[in-house]
């Protein structure tokens, strides 16, 4: 068999790829014969009887008997707060987070960290990769430190 020029009357799909649907109410043998899989009577065994997601039959539906209750936010979850007071307790004069977690400030499940203006900064210190409040910041740069 020669390869032919791809012609849209020609396309098909590859062997094997397509299965044929199940054939319902087509004799005892097939397997769903007589109620076509469908079951004895009932509102699902009808034609045209189905009703929508979370119906359950006039009785008041789970989604609106429970209460709705507020909202958590997952990034606020993994934020840690640090105040100014508490970098003058590092022994170090870079600080990130890896340094926080190393010293105890913040747990190891926390992302994201903002040092906000609480109490004074004492020395110089650089810190990298962490959210600083407008207060925080002018403390710091008017100890000679730097926020990167």
């Amino acid at each position: 068999m020669s390869v032919q020029e791809m012609q849209l009357n020609n396309l098909a799909p590859a062997e094997g790829s397509k299965k044929a649907p199940r054939r319902l109410g087509r004799g005892i043998g097939s397997g769903t014969g007589k109620t076509a899989g469908k079951g004895h009577k009932g509102q699902r065994a009808r034609a045209g009887g189905y009703h929508k997601v979370g119906f359950e039959g006039g009785q008041m539906p789970i989604q609106r008997r429970l209460p709705k209750f507020g909202f958590v936010s997952l990034k606020a979850l993994a934020t840690g707060e640090i105040r100014l007071s508490e970098l003058n307790s590092l022994p170090v004069d870079e600080v990130d987070l890896v340094v926080l977690q190393q010293h105890g400030l913040i747990s190891s499940n926390i992302k994201y960290a903002k040092v906000f203006l609480s109490g004074t900064i004492e020395r110089a210190i650089t810190i990298q990769g962490l959210a600083v409040t407008a207060g925080a910041r002018k403390a710091i740069e008017e100890k000679g430190g730097k926020v990167l």
